[in-house]
């Protein structure tokens, strides 16, 4: 790169996302499964929503922690999959040096609301399980709405920091990014400015976005195992693992698959699985994440059916807009 433009700095350059390319042959088939994957992330995610706001026996804290996490899954999955999907139609895998930035800030500040969110809902279920006397009076409505605000300001604010000072690095190529997004990791391996200070500030980031509240999840959950098993009854047992069941699953692949992305090093045949388990937690996670609690949540599945039954009878009874449509809904 000359030096002109290593001086203008980040802004000057585009970069190029390799991605998942190197399979040209499975493009059209990658472009349709890709499709289909956001379009059940996206609908599945909403009805979620949909689902909270419109049942009034979903009224609860968790149920209103879980649409905030479906409503960031919707966020989520549409900063990244969008520009894979045009990608794949154009063949320009190119990225502005704004875009890219624009990209990582969304993504990760996403993320780090999610690591947020879900801790908030692994505190909810430990008073639930744990303090059942005391629940109503400790989780309020207004301790769950600042319990949310503070997840989504906490990741706004915090990935902040962290993009301005990697906005401050120096790209001098090569351009190219190997990941199909614009990540952390493969963005500071282009940097030709010494990147030490930001690679320390990265880790204390990184302890603030993931392993406080990783450490605090888990914390809940050993004290929810711990009061499970102090059950006398296996029917009780069974009955207060349920309630939580659902989001422990969400919690183990979300998390298991990122720490596997973080701590596998980047070399060799390993970048190629490293952009595997990404793909799990940016890409199927949020898909997955409706689907577990559709699927294992009796109180889901019962609105669910609701839902239909009306959507049914409208159906039946030839239900027009007006008088009619209000009487089946």
């Amino acid at each position: 790169m000359a030096e002109g433009e290593r001086d203008n700095g980040t802004a000057s350059m585009d970069f190029v996302l390799l991605g998942i390319r190197d399979v040209p042959t499975l493009q059209y088939l990658l472009f349709l499964l890709l499709l289909m994957i956001y379009s059940v992330t996206m609908i599945g995610n909403i009805l979620i929503v949909v689902l909270v706001v419109a049942d009034r026996h979903l009224h609860t804290p968790m149920y209103f922690f879980l649409g905030n996490l479906s409503s960031l899954e919707t966020c989520y999955s549409s900063t990244i999959l969008p520009r894979l999907l045009a990608s794949f139609l154009s063949g320009d895998s190119s990225i502005s040096a704004h875009g890219c930035m624009a990209q990582f800030y969304f993504f990760a500040s996403l993320a780090t609301t999610e690591c947020y969110l879900l801790a908030a809902m692994s505190y909810d279920r430990y008073l639930a399980i744990c303090q059942p006397l005391l629940y109503a009076s400790l989780m309020t409505w207004k301790v769950s709405l600042h319990l949310a605000a503070a997840s989504w300001l906490g990741g706004s604010l915090l990935l902040v920091v962290v993009t301005v000072f990697l906005s401050q690095l120096q790209f001098c190529g090569p351009k190219a990014i190997d990941h199909f997004f614009c990540e952390f990791t493969p963005l500071l391996e282009l940097a030709c400015s010494n990147a030490k200070v930001f690679t320390l500030i990265g880790f204390v980031f990184a302890f603030l976005d993931l392993m406080f509240p990783f450490l605090f999840t888990l914390a809940s959950y050993v004290c929810i195992i711990a009061a499970i098993l102090r059950i006398p009854s296996s029917t009780g047992r069974q009955k207060a693992f349920s309630t939580c069941s659902s989001h422990l699953s969400i919690v183990t692949v979300y998390y298991g698959t990122l720490f596997v992305v973080y701590m596998l090093p980047r070399t060799g045949p390993l970048r190629q699985l490293n952009k595997v388990f990404s793909f799990f937690y940016t890409i199927l996670t949020p898909l997955v994440n409706p689907l577990i609690y559709s699927l294992r949540n009796r109180e889901v599945k019962e609105a669910i059916r609701k839902v239909l039954r009306k959507a049914l009878a409208c159906t039946q009874s030839s239900c027009s807009l007006g008088d009619a449509g209000k009487r089946c809904f």
